[in-house]
């Protein structure tokens, strides 16, 4: 499952379809948390294929804001496709997928995290209650349950203690198939303009599977430069998130996250992108040295 709720594979312009039904002759696609690892990349992919796009986020083109339902309907306006981002509050979810379908939206691609359905009470359930929402909908829907996000080594999540020379987590020896965010757009993208994805649940890794450790050897050696992995327990990791000034909900849901994987749930690469592609996801081996070249951990 990726947390905290990402080189270029960018999807030829004939892939992109217009969604359609009886009543709407639209391209207009809602992509809710548009400033987000797979939003913006979903945005640009879109665009450059043609498609009509509502950028939404609470700071992005079109203002959204799931504590305010009183933006809700300014931002489906005139939508016929949407792409889920959910928060973390189920009940907001459900109201929204109902106003949604009402509004007039036909098709919808939920982001979710693979493992979901293993994650008990407390974490991951707006996930979980989005990709519920939209199977009782009674519009078109995919659900994509993708892997950690490679981006999260050099965008946000990792990205200052890989710099800093030490990255340390609870997560052992289990293997994790990181999956490239931009395959992730990609699905979303086929998902959401092309026929042949209704009620597909896509479970979305890279090719192999390797421990943290050996993603930060891979790290280091795209970078140049000397980087440690360290094996904390559960509660040494916690005790540093805080020390950080992490909040203590995010410390939980980290914590909650890296039990799931060690529990193994999510360890076997998934043949979601073949699936919905055709072709095999983007190695990590392969992202390191992109991202590596770009700067991410000088």
């Amino acid at each position: 499952m990726h947390p905290g709720r990402t080189a270029m594979v960018r999807a030829a312009p004939d892939r992109l379809t217009h969604c359609h039904d009886d009543e709407h002759d639209t391209n207009e696609i809602l992509v809710l948390g548009a400033t987000g690892k797979t939003g913006r990349r979903l945005v640009r992919r879109l665009r450059a294929a043609g498609a009509s796009v509502r950028a939404a986020a609470r700071s992005g083109e079109v203002r959204f804001d799931w504590s305010r339902p009183d933006s809700w309907d300014g931002a489906l306006a005139g939508a016929s496709a949407l792409y889920l981002v959910a928060p973390d509050d189920p009940v907001s979810v459900r109201d929204f997928v109902k106003r949604a379908e009402a509004a007039g939206v036909r098709r919808f691609v939920a982001l979710s995290g693979r493992g979901i359905d293993h994650v008990g009470e407390g974490f991951g359930q707006g996930m979980l209650a989005g990709e519920l929402a939209v199977r009782d909908s009674g519009a078109e829907w995919t659900v994509l349950r993708p892997n950690n996000f490679d981006q999260n080594f050099d965008e946000d999540l990792w990205r200052a203690s890989l710099r800093a020379g030490r990255l340390a987590l609870p997560i052992g020896a289990v293997p994790e198939p990181f999956v490239d965010a931009e395959d992730v757009a990609e699905v979303a993208a086929a998902a959401l303009t092309e026929d042949g994805h209704a009620g597909r649940v896509y479970d979305l890794s890279g090719p192999r599977a390797l421990t943290f450790g050996a993603a930060v050897e891979t790290i280091a050696e795209a970078a140049g430069r000397p980087i440690r992995y360290v094996e904390l327990a559960p509660e040494e990791y916690r005790a540093e998130l805080l020390a950080e000034g992490h909040p203590e909900a995010a410390a939980e849901a980290l914590g909650t996250m890296f039990a799931l994987h060690r529990a193994g749930y999510t360890a076997e690469p998934a043949d979601g992108v073949q699936r919905a592609l055709g072709r095999e996801p983007v190695d990590f081996g392969t992202w390191a040295a992109r991202a590596a070249a770009a700067g991410a951990w000088a």
